[in-house]
């Protein structure tokens, strides 16, 4: 029955209880009204058929058949309608003991009185009258008989309505009292509750006085206001274990950027890994640690630095293979774990057991699935290793994996430019001091041959030769010498360029001109260098084979940048230098262009000088 115990279930049973009353009261009213008509209806045909009763019989005394004859079927139909009644009306004969009894006396003496008057020869008027008299007087009998059922039926629809009246202040006064004591009286309860725990007061509790919803409500509230007394209550201790615990993280993202920033300023490989064992046993509280270095193979383990760990054992655990001891884990089971020193059953420890350590955490260093080293951590006392503390370890060691690997990208791009240097050099000096001595040399064995012949017409010339040979090594001694001198600014070339062209004018003595158009977008340092060593190697050329006295450099920048050098010597016939071998820096040029996807143009026609074009491709192309 618990489902009725609720405040709808409750409220329903009220309100049915008293729909139904109404609906009842109203149908019962429907009825008797019903009833009230159909009687009134019955009357007025009971006092029809008196009518009918003296016209019969006045009737007969004429002695006129037919007309008789209509009479009494229209008689008849009048006594039918009243036994059997018409809803649509309505008309009906009431159904209680009298009236029924009324009724059916006037049907016996109708059957009487009608065999007697449709009889031959017909009664004689005074017998008829008397038999009307009669017959009329069981019809005021049966009409007095509705009559009372009639006024009993009223006086009771009059008590009903008057009950109704009641049963609708009844109702009021029912449905007001129940909403007073079902949702009023709860809420107000409710509603002192709250201003009591607005008020400050938790302890405050509502008695618990049914079980619908305001009840459950209640229960709730309760609830409610013991938890909020208990945070209450908890509330400095929960305060304080949250400022602990932000303390520890701000504790762990303060070692996280220590970390971070000495990895990213530590130069060697040496002061990383000491700088990375002070830290790490520090935020760890370890009482020592170690850094160790991995090989390509995983291998063997080398220890790069150490904190707190004493002397001799950092000396015999210079270099352990992997898998020979508590530390050097191998790549395929490598995971950060607390490993007790000694075991039960184990024998005698190894160093760091006989130092007194008891337990050492071992930190994986990896980087893509590459084993860089490990960091291990020793301590004399068992340790219990947190989910923060494990994060915390392994991200400082991805952060040692991630500058131990810069360090070594740093050497190898140190070394990779070292021997891009040593290569320009050799390239720079194959290309031009070389390609001298080898001249030289051959002019040696000419001289050795016109010496050994006493030709001294030939041994003048070839000496001449030799000597404009050297003058021409010292030359490009020289210019080497001014092209690895001369460096380009990191926003601007004009200021390189100016700076070679003076150098050139000194050397050579010919005028020199340099026009800058546009404004563009700085070249890369990388496409700078070979544009200048282009604009070098023209200068170059004309030092050597133009005969020029003005020399023109014309660098436009936008649309794209394009730098032109003009002189104004002897030119030569472009066809045939590409075959000849002492034009080598128009090769050199070529090549320079090729490593920034640039064209180099050479217009030249003997007599009417030379100009050499270096076109750079569109900015978009240039800066992928």
């Amino acid at each position: 029955m618990r489902r009725f115990h609720t405040l709808a279930a409750k409220l329903g049973i009220i309100g049915g209880t008293l729909l139904l009353a109404a609906f009842a009261s109203i149908g019962y009213t429907l009825w008797a009204s019903w009833q009230l008509e159909g009687g009134a209806a019955a009357v007025n045909e009971a006092g029809r058929m008196r009518m009918q009763t003296w016209r019969l019989a006045q009737t007969l005394t004429r002695s006129d058949a037919l007309t008789a004859k209509a009479q009494l079927s229209q008689f008849d139909q009048s006594v039918a309608l009243l036994r059997d009644g018409d809803p649509a009306r309505p008309l009906l004969v009431p159904r209680d003991a009298r009236s029924s009894a009324a009724f059916a006396d006037v049907q016996r003496e109708w059957q009487t009185i009608r065999a007697a008057w449709t009889a031959s020869p017909a009664p004689a008027p005074t017998l008829a009258a008397q038999q009307a008299q009669r017959f009329v007087e069981h019809i005021d009998i049966l009409v007095s008989a509705i009559e009372v059922r009639l006024s009993n039926l009223t006086t009771i629809l009059n008590l009903l309505q008057v009950l109704m009246v009641g049963l609708t202040i009844a109702s009021a006064v029912t449905l007001l009292y129940s909403a007073y004591l079902f949702v009023f009286n709860p809420l107000e309860r409710l509603r002192s509750g709250l201003a009591r725990v607005r008020e400050g007061d938790l302890s405050a509790r509502i008695a618990v006085e049914s079980s619908d919803e305001f009840g459950a409500l209640s229960e709730g509230f309760n609830r409610m206001a013991e938890t909020l007394q208990e945070l209450y209550q908890n509330l400095e201790v929960k305060v304080e274990e949250k400022t602990l615990r932000l303390a520890a993280q701000h504790a762990r993202l303060t070692t996280l950027y220590e970390a971070s920033a000495f990895a990213a300023h530590a130069s060697t490989l040496e002061e990383l890994a000491d700088g990375f064992a002070k830290q790490v046993r520090r935020v760890a509280k370890a009482d020592a640690s170690a850094i160790r270095w991995s090989d390509e193979a995983n291998l063997r383990y080398l220890l790069l630095a150490s904190d707190g760990l004493p002397r001799n054992v950092a000396d015999r655990e210079q270099c352990i293979p992997t898998g020979d001891c508590h530390c050097g884990q191998p790549l395929a089971r490598a995971d950060t774990r607390v490993i007790p020193i000694r075991v039960e059953g184990e024998g005698m420890p190894r160093d760091c057991g006989q130092a007194g350590f008891t337990e050492i955490v071992s930190v994986p260093v990896q980087l893509q699935d590459r084993m860089i080293g490990e960091m291990d951590l020793f301590y004399r006392a068992p340790t219990v290793l947190t989910g923060e503390d494990r994060t915390l370890l392994e991200t400082m060691a991805s952060h040692l994996a991630v500058a131990i690997e810069g360090l070594r990208a740093g050497a190898l791009e140190r070394e990779a430019a070292v021997a891009a240097e040593r290569s320009l050099i050799a390239r720079e000096i194959h290309d031009s001091i070389a390609q001298s001595l080898a001249f030289m040399k051959i002019q040696t064995g000419l001289l050795r041959s016109a010496l050994k012949n006493a030709d001294a017409a030939r041994t003048q010339q070839t000496v001449g030769e030799l000597e404009a040979g050297i003058h021409e090594s010292l030359s490009d001694v020289r210019e080497l010498l001014m092209h690895f001198r001369t460096r380009t600014n990191a926003e601007d070339i004009a200021a390189a360029l100016q700076t070679t062209l003076q150098k050139f004018e000194h050397q050579t003595g010919l005028t020199t001109h340099l026009s800058i158009e546009g404004h563009g977008v700085p070249l890369p340092a990388d496409v700078q260098v070979q544009v200048l060593h282009v604009v070098q190697e023209a200068l170059s050329n004309v030092r050597k084979h133009a005969q020029a006295r003005e020399v023109w450099v014309d660098v436009q920048q936008t649309p794209q940048w394009r730098v032109e050098v003009r002189d104004d010597g002897c030119g030569f016939a472009v066809e045939g230098a590409a075959h000849d071998e002492t034009h080598v820096g128009l090769r050199i040029m070529h090549e320079r262009a090729e490593r920034i996807d640039a064209d180099v143009e050479i217009a030249s026609v003997p007599g009417s000088g030379t100009c050499i074009v270096l076109t750079l491709p569109e900015p978009r192309r240039l800066a992928a």
